[in-house]
C-alpha cells in the first residue's frame, strides 16, 4: 500500500501538466495578416486629476459661533432651509450647494 504512494505523487503532476499543455491555442503561421485591427488604446485620465490637498480652515470661537447661529434662527432655521424643496433641473445649480454654510465673523451692528 505504502510502496505505491510515491508513485501517485509524481503522476498527479505530471498529468496536471499534459493536460495544461494540450488546452493551448496553437500558434498562428509566421506572416499571416490578423484577422482584426487592433483596438484604438483606451483614453489616460489620472485618478488625481483636480486633487487639492486638505488645508487648514482657522476656526472661529465657539461663542461667537453659537451666537452667529442663534441671530439666525437657531436649529429650526437650518432645518427649515433643508425640507425646502430644491431647485428643478432647467435651473443653474450653486456649486457650493451642500458644502456646509457660510459663517461670517460677526460685526458690532450684529450683535443684540
Amino acid at each position: 500500500m505504502f510502496n505505491s504512494l510515491p508513485a501517485a505523487w509524481l503522476a498527479a503532476p505530471l498529468a496536471a501538466l499534459a493536460v495544461g499543455t494540450a488546452a493551448q491555442p496553437a500558434p498562428d503561421p509566421a506572416g499571416a495578416p490578423p484577422s482584426a485591427p487592433l483596438p484604438a488604446p483606451l483614453p489616460y485620465a489620472s485618478a488625481f486629476e483636480g486633487y487639492q490637498p486638505f488645508t487648514d480652515e482657522k476656526p472661529i470661537p465657539w461663542r461667537e459661533a453659537n451666537e452667529t447661529v442663534y441671530r439666525r434662527g437657531g436649529w429650526r432655521a437650518y432645518a427649515k432651509e433643508a425640507s425646502e424643496p430644491k431647485a428643478p433641473e432647467g435651473e443653474p445649480k450653486d456649486p457650493h450647494a451642500g458644502m456646509g454654510h457660510a459663517m461670517p465673523m460677526p460685526t458690532n451692528k450684529e450683535r443684540p
